[in-house]
């Protein structure tokens, strides 16, 4: 759930991924894809893409137009299945208009929000061809056949992890250097406010050769970083032969791969920063000096009901042994405030484990009720006013740290992996070791590589350099 900068604000809506071109042999149809939330999402969605592209469909920012949209919806953030009926509605008036001059469009309904509220899609909106939840959206082309026969089973939410992982298509078609790479799917925590044990289904690990294989492929067709996504990342345990390997012996062998010279990986969990992750920060130059830990309070009170299994002092011996390890980790993190019984006193510790933290960014909410998780339904809920107060006050701490840790950079030269152009004319756009954004002036072919820059300028979300043999 994180983007390219380090930044406060989590855009709920990302693009549609580009799909190369298909088979000039196949019969085209038109594929729009909208993309809500983390960056799972956006990677089930590439997925997706890829799954469909052999019965010949390709991409269109034209949802009017469109054969087959995919809402692939998220179920973190508030209101989120109203945003999804308001969509539908827009969708149907396209596919009524299409059906009156004799097209047809299919609606399909992917993601979380389809898992936590599929049956009640279906009923809701019979506009909806089909609804598939996240472990289960390989099984998109066999029910577009169905919905297209207007018989069988047009809901599938199964968790069914092992077989997703398995049907999916080993071939990628990556948009530019970066490329996000799933390694291991659901939580069982279960924090009293997070939908994800229903939505994902418990911890399931990708099984380390077929990790390999894929990123193999990906450095072929010049991927050079990859980021490793799991909703508890770090809990990655996957099998290779009889051995079962831990996030630390796989990020070391990702690093061998030809080509892949950057690794990152979202999202931590604190309780399972285990030593030898730590100790690969400090002895992997791929391993990116960037580490995402959410805390979420710097209360234990509230970590306690939030059922966080971590404390306030774990997490900071974590942090120091971090930064022994790596003394120019970027650290990041993620924080609710307003959580059920939070006082102004649990708030004002928040504040001082951000001070004594020190972040290069964060992303901060303000607590909603997400039903069917426990934190619904307990006493003592803040006041939405208080909470939107204390929102404002973290976030503007947030900011004037991110603020300073980019200062740290002007006067620095180090490499930047350009991903693509930037907004004026003339500019490239790519990000530092440390996830920001990087403009300079330089020419388009430099893109997909790695060039050092002087930073000469910064801004909140980016920085700005000068490209060192330009000098």
């Amino acid at each position: 759930m994180h983007e390219e900068a380090i930044t406060i604000h989590i855009d709920p809506v990302v693009s549609a991924p580009k799909i190369a071109p298909t088979d000039s042999a196949l019969p085209t149809k038109a594929l729009f894809i909208q993309t809500y939330g983390c960056q799972m999402n956006v990677y089930d969605s590439e997925r997706m893409a890829d799954l469909l592209r052999p019965l010949g469909y390709r991409a269109t920012d034209k949802p009017d137009q469109a054969d087959l949209v995919v809402l692939n919806t998220c179920h973190i953030r508030e209101k989120a299945t109203e945003k999804v009926y308001s969509e539908i509605g827009r969708l149907k008036a396209h596919k009524d208009r299409l059906a009156l001059v004799g097209k047809k469009m299919t609606i399909a309904i992917a993601g979380c929000v389809a898992q936590a509220q599929g049956e009640e899609i279906m009923r809701r909106a019979p506009c909806v061809d089909l609804v598939v939840g996240p472990q289960a959206y390989h099984k998109l082309p066999e029910l577009i056949a169905q919905a297209a026969r207007t018989t069988g089973e047009r809901l599938d939410t199964r968790f069914e992890a092992v077989e997703k992982f398995d049907a999916l298509p080993s071939k990628r078609t990556p948009d530019g250097p970066t490329a996000f790479l799933s390694i291991q799917e659901g939580c069982d925590k279960f924090c009293t406010f997070c939908v994800v044990p229903y939505t994902r289904g418990a911890e399931f690990s990708r099984g380390v050769d077929s990790i390999l294989l894929e990123a193999e492929g990906l450095a072929r067709q010049g991927v050079r970083e990859l980021t490793l996504l799991g909703q508890n990342v770090n809990a990655y345990h996957g099998q290779t032969g009889h051995k079962t390997w831990s996030l630390a012996q796989l990020v070391r062998a990702l690093a061998k791969i030809d080509g892949i010279e950057r690794i990152r990986y979202t999202t931590s969990h604190p309780s399972d920063m285990s030593d030898d992750l730590i100790e690969a920060h400090g002895e992997v130059p791929e391993l990116m000096p960037y580490l995402h830990l959410p805390v979420q309070t710097g209360s234990n009170k509230i970590l306690k009901a939030m059922n966080r299994k971590h404390s306030v002092e774990t997490y900071l011996e974590t942090i120091a042994a971090m930064r022994k390890a790596r003394p120019d980790i970027a650290l990041a993190s993620d924080f609710i405030v307003g959580f059920p019984g939070e006082t102004e006193q649990d708030f004002e510790d928040t504040m001082e484990l951000v001070r004594s933290v020190g972040y290069a960014g964060a992303y901060s909410f303000k607590y909603s009720r997400r039903p069917g998780t426990p934190a619904s339904d307990l006493p003592e809920q803040v006041p939405s006013d208080v909470a939107d107060n204390r929102l404002q006050r973290l976030q503007a701490l947030i900011l004037e740290q991110q603020r300073a840790f980019n200062e740290t950079k002007v006067g620095q030269s180090f490499d930047v992996l350009f991903t693509g152009p930037g907004r004026n004319a003339g500019q490239i756009l790519g990000r530092s070791p440390w996830l920001q954004s990087v403009h300079a002036q330089g020419p388009h072919s430099l893109i997909g590589g790695l060039h050092r820059v002087r930073i000469i300028g910064q801004m909140s979300n980016s920085l700005t350099g000068v490209l060192v043999d330009a000098i």
